[in-house]
């Protein structure tokens, strides 16, 4: 007899009977986590709690009793025990509330795993410059003892070396360019010295040319005037 029962699905495969594809690859391994950074305050996050603790008590310190009754003294002086009471509740109202915020401030900044990865980090850096003290190698050294102007130049060395090296191709340009002016200054300066040269000789030779017809003008002039004067006496 037909009933209207749903068929029942097939039953879900296993690992062990899923077939395998044997033209991808088993992916890789997934990568081991690093081990996990213990939450508990270690010496600088235990430190800062004591610090913020002492600070807080130095600073409740002075929300005192005496304080507080110079500010209501006619309350201090008919109800001192009250006055008492709501001072300590005061403080310790105040006190509760700081630390709870500071609480949340340490959780939400995840301060005390960080602080711990810094312990971790610098506690590695020591063991890591021990080793290389034993291995015979020089210690690197910290950075924080070095002097600000050792710091200011690392920090300055690589742009003031492409400063220079720019300095330095911008100079060779500038001597290049100076010792072509230089050629071309001699070289006009001894066309110069050539045209001159050439100008005095010329000179020269003018000078001369009028020394020899000073004698020849006079002869000329002379013989002029004795033909003049028999053309005068012709006539």
């Amino acid at each position: 007899m037909a009933t209207d029962e749903p068929p029942l699905p097939p039953p879900p495969r296993s690992a062990s009977t899923t077939p395998l594809d044997n033209n991808h690859p088993n992916p890789p391994s997934p990568a081991l986590p690093q081990a996990p950074i213990p939450l508990t305050p270690g010496p600088r996050a235990s430190r800062l709690q004591e610090v913020y603790a002492d600070r807080l008590r130095a600073t409740l310190a002075k929300v005192s009793y005496a304080n507080f009754a110079s500010c209501y003294p006619t309350i201090a002086q008919n109800k001192p025990a009250l006055l008492k009471s709501i001072q300590a509740q005061m403080v310790s109202i105040l006190q509760d509330r700081c630390m709870r915020e500071f609480d949340q401030i340490l959780a939400q900044r995840d301060t005390v795993r960080k602080l711990n990865e810094l312990e971790a980090l610098v506690g590695r850096a020591a063991r890591m410059g021990g080793e290389g003290e034993i291995d015979g190698r020089e210690a690197p050294v910290p950075p924080h003892t070095l002097p600000p102007a050792t710091i200011q130049a690392a920090h300055l060395a690589p742009y003031l070396a492409s400063q220079q090296g720019q300095l330095n191709a911008r100079l060779q340009n500038t001597q290049a360019e100076n010792a072509a002016l230089f050629a071309e200054i001699k070289a006009q300066r001894e066309e110069a010295g050539r045209l001159l040269g050439l100008v005095e000789r010329v000179l020269a030779d003018v000078d001369g040319a009028g020394a020899l017809l000073d004698g020849v003008v006079e002869d000329v002039v002379r013989e002029g005037r004795e033909v003049e004067k028999e053309m005068s006496k012709g006539e």
